[in-house]
């Protein structure tokens, strides 16, 4: 359920987290396509590590944070997290992921769109060879048909 609040009379922003881990590049085309679709969304850039999180500030996100803390506490306030599949798994994207930030995705009660990258040793049945081009956008197109989207 998207829990928006409601301020001054007015339905706040919807909130979307964004997670990437690495060189922080699908993030990054997920901040740029979401901004450019969702202007009025506010959208959070949470990285695993600094280079991750910089890409997504430099590609439009509102605000932004690193690290595994950042993630468990953006994970309580988002109503859609969106990131590669490997965020919801514990050590993978080369180690980056910790059990607590997979947990934390998890268990929050934001919606969830993942991108089925694989590599790292997690492998998508039924996903050959992805353009992640075309998956990011099918991924916006998806934060576009929730309930209370300001698309």
């Amino acid at each position: 359920m998207l829990h928006l609040p409601y301020l001054n009379g007015q339905v706040n922003a919807m909130n979307i987290l964004v997670i990437d881990a690495q060189g922080g590049g699908i993030g990054r085309q997920l901040v740029a396509c979401l901004k450019k679709e969702l202007p009025h969304a506010q959208v959070t850039a949470v990285g695993a590590n600094t280079l991750a999180t910089s890409a997504m500030l430099k590609a439009g996100a509102d605000q932004g944070a690193t690290g595994e803390n950042a993630v468990i506490v953006a994970c309580r306030r988002a109503d859609v997290i969106v990131g590669p599949i490997g965020i919801v798994i514990a050590d993978a994207l080369l180690g980056e992921i910790t059990p607590a930030m997979a947990l934390a995705v998890g268990q929050s009660t934001a919606r969830r769109i993942l991108i089925p990258i694989n590599h790292c040793d997690n492998m998508v049945v039924g996903v050959a060879e992805p353009n992640p081009g075309r998956l990011i956008q099918e991924a916006v197109e998806q934060v576009k048909r929730l309930p209370g989207c300001p698309a």
